[in-house]
């Protein structure tokens, strides 16, 4: 009991130490075992103009020589043509990306 006590406490110890952007990439790597069945939506102006369905995570690109996050999110999911937030036939899992700057996009947990 000792142990497991000692052990959780190490854990949160050197978990507090990290930085916000270290936990969160601990976050997205547990997520990434669990899931999250995700749903992208996005938006020129006001209309919903592209949906991908059943995405189990969105990466920020990070720099191949450099450790700098690029301004752009990637991701695999179905390419939702008739948005009805099902998987139909014909529509096929996708690998897609967009830019955080100039993409107006909304990423939610599609239970």
């Amino acid at each position: 009991m000792k142990l497991k006590l000692a052990t959780i406490t190490i854990f949160l110890l050197l978990l507090d130490g990290c930085t916000q952007e270290t936990q969160n990439k601990l976050s997205r790597s547990i997520q990434n075992w669990t899931g999250t069945n995700g749903t992208l939506d996005i938006y020129a102006g006001e209309k919903l103009v592209k949906r991908f369905i059943k995405i189990d995570k969105l990466t920020t690109a990070s720099g191949t020589d450099v450790n700098v996050e690029r301004p752009y999110r990637f991701g695999y999911g179905y390419d939702d043509k008739n948005f009805n937030n099902k998987r139909d036939a014909g529509e096929q899992k996708v690998y897609f990306e967009f830019s955080d700057y100039s993409t107006s996009y909304v990423f939610y947990e599609n239970k």
